[in-house]
């Protein structure tokens, strides 16, 4: 079976700040999310997880399997999207001409910035290149995997393995510290 999850709140969850590819940690409101996922998902069973190398999945998948002895592997394939120069921004909504603010209101119409941020052709070949050089052969071997990630990373994933079109990306979205069943 093939799990995944998004990480528990940050500080820049809280402010709305765009937060990519910056390494922002847990803040005690996440790592008290991560602690009741704990006590939700006690009795689902996982051979291995999978984290994104970033603080704030990581410390919630080690909060989430503490003293379960499910080993925790990191892979840079599960980091989060890059936004580029537009990450640490707060209410993105609030710049009328803010370019990132098309990746979350029409997702099929993003154009990536020039200033260092990642397209959804990279965001979808590095996480299906994850799916099926790491993911699918743990499946065929009757594994149960737990991909502990980000929002957009995670919609990456959701929409590949439920082949939605771009415009309905966000519909893949998770909640903080929930677990979805995907296969």
């Amino acid at each position: 079976m093939l799990y995944i999850m998004r990480h528990g709140k940050t500080d820049w969850n809280a402010a709305h700040r765009l937060q990519g590819l910056t390494d922002i940690p847990l803040n005690d409101e996440g790592r008290h999310m991560a602690e009741r996922a704990r006590e939700e998902i006690r009795d689902v069973p996982f051979d291995v997880c999978y984290s994104s190398p970033l603080r704030r999945a990581r410390e919630t998948a080690e909060i989430v399997l503490r003293g379960r002895g499910v080993p925790i592997l990191t892979d840079d394939r599960l980091r989060e999207m890059s936004f580029g120069v537009w990450e640490g921004v707060a209410d993105s909504f609030r710049i009328p001409d803010c370019p990132v603010n098309v990746l979350f209101r029409a997702p099929e119409k993003y154009v990536v910035p020039v200033e260092g941020g990642e397209s959804f052709d990279e965001l979808f070949a590095r996480t299906g290149q994850f799916l099926r050089e790491v993911a699918e052969p743990l499946l065929a071997a009757d594994k149960d995997v737990l991909i502990v990630g980000h929002g957009a990373m995670n919609c990456a994933i959701v929409s590949q393995l439920r082949d939605l079109p771009l415009a309905e990306f966000w519909s893949a979205g998770i909640e903080n510290c929930k677990l979805m069943r995907l296969k």
